[in-house]
């Protein structure tokens, strides 16, 4: 089902409304139903459950999401912990630019800094964690989160990926392609520009961390994330925690109002980020 041709926040919210709908319903046959930036995946046998009849459930859904009126979704804000401009991704960056890069003479983030219009890397990276992101999908690989920028489209930072992929990509890596941040849940290939790296994992397949024990992967679409820049005294200091198996993200519930986001965003980012002050690890 596509719900638009770009993303933006309406399709996001009627792609994760009408997901969560089809899940909720329990239809016997459905496999699996996956939510994408704009757009939603569902995997069915045809033996079990008539295709006119899938079809006819879930535009029953979406009638239903874009006729309310109030466009809302309980999720969570989440605090991510970044060491920008740290050396394992620096190192990774010096590797892969003649032929990889356009612009082979700086560092990626220097080169989004540009392209961006602003003045150096430091301005960038303000504008990276000043405002929330929110997880339009997950995948590519196991837990993987594409996040978007709750700011105005032409306050969006945007800056294209690699010309050619990299076949090296550190676990954890806040990279950004187009308008889209992520962050890498494990090492491989990307072409996604690096700008730094999150302190803590984002994939536990062991469950051993306490934000895991429910389930592998800790981003659902809908999640909204802060990112929030750490030295390396701090960055080591979580990873000590997370040796331990006692580090937990700092999260807090909060009800997203689509409207509100697209009316007053600097207003409602404000809100959102209040959240986090009174949330603990």
């Amino acid at each position: 089902m596509e719900f638009d041709e770009a993303m933006n926040l309406t399709a996001n919210y009627l792609a994760t409304t009408v997901a969560q709908g089809l899940t909720g319903l329990e239809l016997e046959g459905v496999v699996d139903v996956c939510p994408a930036n704009a757009s939603l995946l569902v995997r069915f046998d045809p033996d079990v459950l008539a295709p006119e009849e899938l079809k006819r459930r879930a535009q029953e859904l979406e009638s239903q999401a874009r006729t309310s009126t109030q466009h809302r979704a309980q999720t969570r804000i989440i605090e991510v912990p970044v060491w920008y401009q740290d050396p394992y991704t620096a190192e990774v960056v010096q590797r892969f630019r003649e032929g990889y890069h356009q612009d082979p003479s700086g560092t990626d983030l220097d080169y989004a800094a540009h392209v961006n219009g602003l003045s150096d890397a430091a301005e960038f990276i303000r504008r990276h964690h000043g405002s929330p992101w929110l997880v339009s999908m997950v995948g590519f690989v196991a837990g993987l989160p594409f996040m978007y920028q709750l700011v105005p489209r032409e306050r969006q930072l945007e800056v294209p990926k690699y010309l050619s992929p990299r076949t090296d990509t550190p676990p954890l890596t806040v990279g950004h392609g187009g308008c889209f941040a992520c962050i890498y849940s494990v090492r491989g290939a990307g072409g996604y520009q690096m700008f730094g790296i999150a302190a803590a994992p984002i994939y536990d397949p062991a469950q051993e961390l306490p934000d895991f024990r429910d389930f592998l992967i800790l981003f659902r679409p809908g999640d909204l994330v802060k990112f929030r820049p750490v030295d390396e005294a701090e960055y080591r200091s979580i990873q000590e925690q997370v040796e331990a198996g006692t580090w937990r993200f700092k999260q807090a519930p909060v009800t997203f109002d689509v409207e509100a986001a697209l009316a007053d965003p600097d207003t409602y980012n404000r809100t959102l980020l209040e959240a986090l002050d009174g949330a603990e690890n």
